[in-house]
């Protein structure tokens, strides 16, 4: 325990901004969030009140989703009555293809040359994949 004999406040621990890029990802990274993404670009706008059938969430759980989408630059919404319908904002999936462009492997390969070019991006956001391990199993 600090104590202050000084009568000085101790300034509290600057944070460190996360860069856009990370929250980018950081938002992304969320089942949750990822399912949201996916209903909004299979059907186009969406109502809030309509996310809570493809996450299996309550309303308060999804809004908080949506506002960290907000924040971090995937979601743009616009009010329409009583309700928020909400879209995926084109600019963030030029921000994953630029992000995951940049990736190489150890071989100077792109991350689009390794499949024979770059992946559509709504792919990317719009069809589930399963994950195998060194088994070759589906986890």
């Amino acid at each position: 325990m600090s104590v202050n004999t000084h009568g000085h406040r101790y300034a509290a621990p600057m944070k460190k901004p996360i860069e856009p890029d990370v929250r980018l990802l950081q938002a992304l990274a969320d089942p949750t969030r990822l399912a949201i993404l996916r209903q909004l670009s299979a059907e186009g706008p969406v109502c809030a009140c309509d996310f809570t059938a493809c996450c299996d969430v309550t309303q308060p759980t999804v809004s908080h989703h949506l506002k960290v989408l907000r924040e971090a630059g995937w979601v743009d919404g616009e009010r329409r009555g009583t309700w928020i319908w909400y879209t995926i904002r084109p600019d963030a999936l030029e921000r994953l293809a630029r992000i995951s462009g940049d990736l190489r492997a150890g071989d100077g390969m792109t991350a689009g040359s390794l499949s024979g070019g770059p992946a559509p991006l709504v792919a990317i956001v719009a069809e589930p994949r399963e994950h195998t391990g060194a088994s070759g199993r589906a986890r």
